[in-house]
């Protein structure tokens, strides 16, 4: 070999290795308030195979953590809001608590930390036990020897802060910093462990539409915003806000603790006036996240940081309450088909062949909506969208949705008549897919329209089945 090679070898060899160190990490944040959810260990195939190695749930149910057993999947349980008074008081429920949810699980099941409550300064009433909670579990996990496999922290919300625009302005609430933000931290760095953040763009977004650039928001190239205070510009809304949380940490004299993003995503549908939500959003955004994460780098304070996130979430949670936005956050429907494809591992970013500036669906390819069983799909054009049936709902939901739209909805369910273009196939899937997308455009692709209680959800793909061709328009 020579020397000329053997040194563009030796280069190209620190290079990868330089960025490999460099990646940030991408999880998902596991959420089951749901009655249609997949079994923990159907949940764990569906995250080894989209590459996922990091998995966040916000208890610590006994039949995830076993499933999650020798899967090379590590994951942060949490302890929730309720139970943080009896933890601040007496150690022994600390104990307890670890004795029960822990120790039956660790290490075959991979912990990597206990977040202690979840947005405690939301609840005034909880903020008091936070820090004494957290104190009394890194004790009680002391006894246990497992301080070194498993840090403690405790999610806070972007509200903790007082000042976050500019960004480098960023500081926490006065009320809050004697009380517990300088008691956490002092708590977090003594024990080596970070600060974990929710941080979500799209709320900011859709309260200022009229002063928040769209394409600022989900990451798209785009002027960027310029920090008058130090010159900085910032190209996207989440790297803005989390420099708002460092300034903040800096003001304090805490630059050494490092954050960890435990939440961030985009609905990919939402009510009338969740302006913002829908599945193009949700992709760009999520799509762009991640493979800004996995390109390595950090934030303009923070430029040599690496960026760990938590995508919120798995899947679209149909029990839980407020707007409809907080029922369509997942990456997957429940039945396991993608709600939208965006790569979630180095692996498929490697491989995609999409524009890693755009994030748009329409880059990439999208997963087959489950009508009919075997339909084939068509590339999806001028950003339509169309309303299938969600075969995960049952017979009795799908008839009912299909009753609505061929009668009071005044859907066109003329073609899927007896000896008609879309009869075949003779099922109620196949059926109700098209009665369902019929009503959905008749009403102009309104949010909202292509719900029927659970029993359809939006692809933004053409379904093709047999000779049937899908309308996309209401005419």
């Amino acid at each position: 070999m020579s020397m000329l090679k053997h040194f563009v070898l030796c280069l190209f060899l620190l290079q990868t290795v330089y960025s490999i160190d460099n990646y940030g990490s991408v999880g998902v944040n596991y959420g089951r308030i749901a009655d249609n959810l997949p079994d923990p260990s159907k949940v764990v195939e569906l995250l080894k195979s989209n590459g996922i190695t990091r998995v966040k749930i916000f208890d610590a149910d006994s039949s995830v953590l076993s499933a999650l057993a020798n899967s090379g999947i590590s994951v942060t349980v949490a302890m929730p809001n309720g139970l943080l008074s009896s933890a601040a008081n007496d150690q022994s429920s600390t104990d307890a608590w670890l004795k029960s949810n822990i120790v039956p699980f660790h290490p075959k099941t991979m912990i990597e930390a206990i977040a202690v409550g979840n947005e405690v300064f939301v609840d005034p009433q909880s903020t008091p036990y936070l820090v004494p909670a957290m104190k009394n579990m890194y004790a009680s996990l002391q006894k246990l020897n497992f301080t070194s496999d498993i840090k403690v922290s405790s999610p806070v919300a972007l509200s903790a802060l007082q000042s976050s625009y500019p960004p480098s302005s960023g500081a926490f609430k006065s009320d809050l910093v004697e009380s517990v933000i300088k008691p956490m931290l002092t708590f977090l760095q003594q024990t080596g462990s970070f600060l974990m953040v929710n941080s979500y763009p799209f709320f900011a977004y859709e309260a200022n539409t009229d002063t928040i650039s769209l394409d600022y928001a989900l990451l798209r190239p785009n002027e960027g915003v310029k920090d008058s205070a130090n010159g900085n510009v910032y190209k996207s809304l989440f790297e803005a806000q989390l420099d708002a949380v460092y300034a903040a940490l800096d003001a304090l004299k805490f630059s050494d603790i490092k954050v960890v993003v435990s939440e961030t995503g985009w609905p990919s549908a939402g009510g009338d006036k969740e302006f913002g939500a829908g599945a193009d959003n949700a992709a760009a955004y999520n799509g762009n996240l991640v493979r800004r994460v996995l390109t390595g780098g950090g934030t303009p304070l923070r430029p040599n940081e690496k960026l760990n996130v938590f995508l919120f979430a798995l899947f679209n949670e149909n029990q839980k309450t407020g707007p409809v936005s907080e029922r369509n956050y997942g990456l997957f429907y429940p039945n396991t088909q993608k709600v939208y494809d965006i790569p979630l591992s180095l692996d498929a970013l490697n491989s995609t062949v999409s524009n890693p500036a755009n994030g748009s669906k329409a880059q990439v390819p999208v997963a087959s909506p489950p009508v009919n069983g075997g339909g084939d799909i068509s590339p999806s054009t001028n950003g339509h969208t169309w309303c299938v049936a969600n075969e995960q709902a049952g017979q009795e939901k799908l008839q009912s949705g299909l009753d609505y739209a061929c009668g009071e909805g005044g859907a066109d369910c003329a073609p899927i008549q007896s000896g008609e273009t879309c009869f075949d196939p003779d099922t109620l899937e196949a059926h109700a897919s098209y009665a369902f997308n019929s009503y959905y455009q008749k009403m102009s692709r309104a949010s909202g329209t292509c719900d029927f209680g659970g029993a359809a959800y939006v692809v933004t793909q053409l379904p093709k089945v047999g000779n049937c061709q899908y309308p996309t328009t209401r005419g």
